[in-house]
C-alpha cells in the first residue's frame, strides 16, 4: 500500500498539537494503558486500519500485555484473558464504534456495567480514546497509511 500523504506534520501543525493535548487528557484519566492498547486494538479492528492495528499491538506490549490477550482480542467475549473492566471497555469500544443502521450502540445496560467498573474521568477517557481511534482510522484509511509507519 502506497501512502497518500508523505508530510503529514505540514499539512497543519495545529492539529497536531491539538491530538497530543487529546493523548496528554487520555493519559491523565486513570485507564490502565493496557486496557487504552487494547480499546485502541478493538477499534481498529472494526474499522480495518492495519497502521492503528500495528501501533495497538506495539502499545499495549510496551505496557506489558501479552501476545495471548493481544492476538485474542478480536474473540474477547469468548476468551478467558479479560477482566470484568477490559470486557466493559471492550464492549463500550464496540458499542460507540459500530454506529452502523441497526446497530445498539451504547445502550443503557452498557453504560451500567461500564459505570460499575470505571469513574467517570476514566469513562472520559476511554470515550475519548475511541473516538480519538476512531478519528485517526479514518484518516488511516483515506490516506492509506501502511502498518508499521509513523506518524511524525
Amino acid at each position: 500500500m502506497e501512502n497518500r500523504l508523505q508530510d503529514k506534520d505540514a499539512a497543519n501543525p495545529d492539529v497536531w498539537t491539538a491530538v497530543r493535548h487529546l493523548h496528554q487528557a487520555i493519559a491523565s484519566g486513570g485507564v490502565d494503558p493496557k486496557i487504552l492498547a487494547l480499546v485502541h486494538l478493538r477499534v481498529s479492528q472494526i474499522n480495518g486500519c492495519s497502521a492503528c492495528i500495528f501501533a495497538a499491538v506495539a502499545a499495549g506490549k510496551k505496557a506489558g500485555d501479552t501476545d495471548e490477550r493481544l492476538h485474542t482480542v478480536a474473540a474477547w467475549r469468548e476468551a478467558p484473558f479479560y477482566t470484568d473492566a477490559e470486557r466493559a471497555a471492550l464492549a463500550l469500544a464496540e458499542g460507540a464504534t459500530r454506529l452502523q443502521d441497526g446497530a445498539p450502540g451504547v445502550t443503557d445496560d452498557l453504560w451500567d456495567e461500564v459505570c460499575a467498573q470505571f469513574t467517570e474521568q476514566q469513562i472520559g477517557a476511554l470515550n475519548l480514546e475511541i473516538a480519538l481511534t476512531n478519528f485517526f482510522n479514518r484518516i488511516n484509511r483515506t490516506i492509506k497509511e501502511p502498518a508499521g509507519k509513523t506518524w511524525g
